[in-house]
């Protein structure tokens, strides 16, 4: 989790000023659904994104 904050906030965050918290709660979703959670690569992984770990998994 430490990792994912510090990425967070590295990335998305640290220089935004959100005008409400929802807007701030629809930023951190859109970079987590669009962004983190498809294409950053993931060590845990083999260094593949879960998108790319997914279709090998399915060719396999």
């Amino acid at each position: 989790m430490k990792s994912f904050f510090s990425s967070l906030k590295t990335e998305r965050t640290a220089r935004k000023a959100y005008r409400t918290r929802e807007d701030a709660r629809a930023d951190v979703l859109d970079y987590v659904e669009r962004f983190y959670n498809r294409r950053r690569k993931h060590s845990t992984l083999g260094h593949l994104s879960p998108v790319e770990f997914e279709e090998r998994a399915d060719l396999a």
